[in-house]
């Protein structure tokens, strides 16, 4: 049996990779706000990226259900207009707390049972736009918390390694879900990825093997100069 944790599960992106996972064999944990609306097949935890104690909680949780950890996935994000002229503190600070602090408490709950699996797998999802910031039309604050996101990818490769953990920040461009739903310059509809091809990439990220090593992949829907 392999345990996988996945935050975010209830819809969108999250939603896809826990069916994938689930398909491919994973026993899957799905973190939500409200655990009844986890996918079929999937054990639901409550997880709230803003409720700081439910991280350890889950963790604790999934430990006491399924006896281990395999994987993480950070999947859980948020994006609000934060610029010069749009946006609040409070809209960056909500984001810094969804995109970056959550993630690093989930993790640093989550990296013992990781270290003991032997081959501990971390996917965080991060985004095109925490690889550079495409023009003045962007949230500014959102590329900031997910080139945080970047950096703490980094963080577990360094701690992890000599146990076998491994960690891959994947960086997809737009993703046909409702987070980018009127966002100015965002990819047309027709030229997004879908939610079930970024699942495809987290699943296959999960099974290479740890000589295999991915620190970043990044999945552009765009034509840019090194993107």
């Amino acid at each position: 049996m392999r345990v996988a944790m996945v935050s975010g599960a209830g819809r969108g992106l999250g939603r896809a990779i826990a069916v994938r996972l689930t398909g491919a064999g994973w026993t899957v944990s799905a973190g939500l706000r409200d655990h009844a609306r986890a996918p079929q097949g999937c054990a639901g935890f409550r997880f709230d990226a803003t409720d700081p104690p439910t991280a350890g909680a889950w963790v604790e949780a999934t430990i006491a259900r399924f006896g281990r950890i395999d994987a993480v996935v950070n999947n859980a994000g948020i994006l609000r207009m934060v610029t010069f002229d749009q946006g609040s503190e409070a809209d960056l600070d909500l984001m810094w707390q969804v995109n970056a602090k959550a993630p690093f408490r989930l993790l640093k709950a989550a990296m013992p049972h990781l270290r003991a699996s032997g081959r501990g797998r971390v996917v965080n999802i991060a985004s095109t736009d925490g690889k550079r910031v495409r023009d003045a039309t962007v949230s500014a604050g959102y590329a900031m918390t997910k080139h945080a996101l970047i950096a703490l990818t980094h963080y577990v490769r360094m701690a992890g390694h000599a146990d076998g953990v491994r960690a891959t920040a994947l960086c997809p461009g737009a993703i046909d879900t409702e987070m980018i739903a009127g966002l100015p310059g965002v990819t047309p509809p027709q030229g997004r990825l879908r939610p079930e091809t970024v699942a495809g990439l987290v699943a296959m990220l999960l099974d290479l093997p740890p000589e295999a090593v991915v620190a970043e992949l990044v999945v552009n829907t765009r034509l840019e100069p090194m993107l």
